[in-house]
């Protein structure tokens, strides 16, 4: 098998995009995750709807799903695909909101990059509605959780022990 470390430079070695047209479309699937680190009387206005800016979580939901969308126009080497459904969901704990975004399609290339890309645009968007409220906030551990399709096959994080207690 060929190197596949390089694959994204041209013989002189200058970046190139990886060629997939001659892939077979087949269903892929990533899921991602990222915490909004905050203050706990952040975490219960955003829990509330009291951030004055207005729904926090819904704002971060259709942020991350267009960014998901988006994701080309951003990442220089990353493929267009057809984002086939994003699914965005929330935890809130004591002193953080926990987004993980799950994106899908049936293409030649995987959504990995449109699932960080939701989750952190997501996260960005919790951040700019509640920075009136709480400039201490962090944006933690943005992170492929699980994909699959392709031909790597499926692919999933191993939980963190403190998870799996």
């Amino acid at each position: 098998m060929a190197d596949r470390s390089l694959i994204n430079l041209d013989p002189l070695g200058g970046a190139r995009m990886v060629d997939v047209s001659p892939r077979e479309p087949t269903h892929r699937r990533a899921l991602a995750r990222c915490r909004v680190c905050m203050m706990p009387e952040t975490t219960a206005k955003v829990a509330n709807n009291a951030i004055t800016k207005g729904d926090v979580l819904a704002a971060a939901r259709i942020a991350g799903i267009q960014a998901a969308k988006r994701t080309a126009e951003l990442i220089p080497m990353c493929h267009p695909v057809l984002v086939g459904s994003v699914a965005i969901n929330f935890s809130i704990g004591d002193d953080y909101v926990e987004i993980e975004t799950s994106v899908e399609t049936v293409d030649r290339t995987g959504v990995e990059m449109e699932a960080m890309t939701a989750c952190a645009v997501a996260a960005l968007t919790v951040y700019d509605m509640c920075k009136s409220a709480d400039r201490t906030m962090t944006v933690d551990a943005v992170a492929l959780w699980e994909k699959s399709g392709g031909r790597s096959g499926h692919w999933q994080r191993a939980q963190p022990a403190e998870l799996t207690d």
